[in-house]
């Protein structure tokens, strides 16, 4: 009988990659990273690791994992890291930056359409189907990371009491997770079985060949740690940050330093941190209104990038509503608003790879360094929680408020579309961009029923 052997993978590393040659996948990479974090992680596996073998699946995994334990959006981290790996600060900015760029024109694009003819019965109908599945995502969201995350009964205990503190006792989410993270630390040192980290992303054990930076490779010269590089990187950051503030006054300097706030308590993912956003945009500064928020959301989740890009809504519309630039230039204004919302939110994301990535992944692995960030995932799953119910009263009660919170009629079809929405989630495991795409439908549909 023939046998089938498996080709055997190839003997010799790739050659050298060029930054120019580079340049085009980070581009590419941008246009098609739907799916979330997750999606993305799994697209650059793929295609760095399996297929171009530009790094090794531990130097990968290795990667990965450092980036797990920084605040900001994991898989544009992840992005800059590799790239800073491999051309150093040049490709980690480029790289950074094409990540997010078609995100940010799409985004600014929907914005506009959503402000100038959010009324169109066609444009109001789509929406309103949109936002059930809003819902069934943000549920999808808080099942996904508190399945992950939850593994013992007091990691559900601090879940529960993030959903109390923020739900009930209505304090600030900066609060819940410095909270999270002294309990964690704490428990760390009381109880570490409970706090010890799981097995991470996986083990290293698939083998696709010499890869141009192996398990082996040594760091380069610009990836080994020195206290005169992290100066100089830390205070070119600051720099940056404050220049930045200084070029902007009123509304467009209170962005900047809300979404610089907002950037380093993104422990957990966007949705993490969704909740401080609305604290600060909606109830703070109100900037956008609760539904608002909601369609923003929904935008996000159509767009490709990270799902942290919602924050380029929120700084479009805010910035259109406060007319910072005159009633005669809402546009630009809004464009204004989107472009300091994105810069302050990702500034942050490239410091921490470029000036600290040599330093943090040193401590990876470190129990009184991980067991903080465990207490905080926990809490974050409360917090979602919270904004899934937020959410839900919104959609399913569009006519209530805080005085009178059951007002008006129940939507019956919201919560059929919110029900079957979710199932295909968690039961079917569709994906996120077709759900939307069939909740919109729907929303279309009603909208043109007499």
């Amino acid at each position: 009988m023939d046998t089938v052997t498996a080709p055997c993978p190839p003997a010799l590393p790739p050659r050298p990659v060029r930054l120019s040659e580079a340049l085009p996948y980070w581009f590419k990479l941008g246009f098609i990273s739907f799916g979330g974090p997750a999606g993305q992680i799994a697209m650059m596996h793929q295609e760095l690791v399996e297929r171009r073998r530009w790094i090794s699946e531990r130097r990968f995994l290795h990667a990965l994992n450092y980036c797990m334990l920084l605040p900001g959006p994991e898989a544009i981290q992840l992005a800059i890291y590799l790239a800073w790996l491999m051309h150093g600060v040049a490709g980690g900015i480029l790289a950074g930056v094409l990540f997010f760029l078609p995100a940010f024109a799409l985004l600014v694009a929907l914005s506009w359409i959503y402000l100038a003819f959010g009324t169109v019965p066609a444009v109001a109908g789509i929406l309103w189907g949109i936002k059930p599945a809003v819902v069934a995502i943000v549920v999808f969201a808080a099942w996904r990371i508190g399945s992950k995350a939850l593994k013992n009964g007091l990691l559900w205990a601090f879940a529960a009491a993030a959903f109390v503190a923020i739900f009930a006792l209505d304090l600030p989410f900066p609060a819940i997770v410095l909270a999270a993270a002294a309990a964690g630390a704490l428990g760390g040192r009381l109880a570490p079985d409970k706090f010890r980290a799981g097995g991470g992303h996986g083990a290293a054990g698939k083998g696709y060949g010499p890869a141009l930076i192996d398990d082996d490779t040594p760091p380069p010269p610009h990836a080994a740690f020195r206290w005169i590089r992290l100066g100089f990187y830390a205070a070119a950051g600051l720099f940056l940050w404050g220049a930045a503030m200084l070029a902007v006054s009123g509304t467009l300097r209170d962005m900047g330093g809300f979404f610089t706030q907002a950037a380093l308590l993104t422990f957990g993912g966007a949705y993490a941190v969704l909740p401080y956003v609305y604290q600060g945009a909606v109830e703070h500064y109100g900037w956008l209104t609760g539904p608002q928020m909601i369609d923003g959301l929904a935008l996000g989740e159509t767009t490709p990038g990270p799902l942290i890009m919602v924050v380029t809504y929120v700084g479009f519309v805010g910035a259109w509503t406060k007319q910072v630039l005159g009633p005669d230039a809402l546009f630009m204004a809004g464009l204004a608003g989107a472009t300091v919302a994105t810069f302050f939110t990702f500034l942050p994301s490239f410091l921490f790879i470029l000036a600290g990535g040599p330093l943090v992944e040193a401590t990876h692995g470190d129990l009184k360094f991980t067991a903080p960030l465990t207490g905080i995932t926990a809490a974050v799953v409360g917090v979602i929680l919270n904004l899934a119910v937020f959410f839900a009263w919104h959609v399913l009660w569009p006519q209530a408020s805080p005085a009178a919170p059951f007002a008006g009629g129940f939507q019956w079809p919201a919560l059929a579309i919110a029900v079957a929405a979710f199932l295909a989630l968690w039961r079917w495991k569709v994906d996120v961009i077709p759900v939307i795409g069939a909740c919109a439908a729907l929303g279309l549909a009603k909208s043109l029923v007499p």
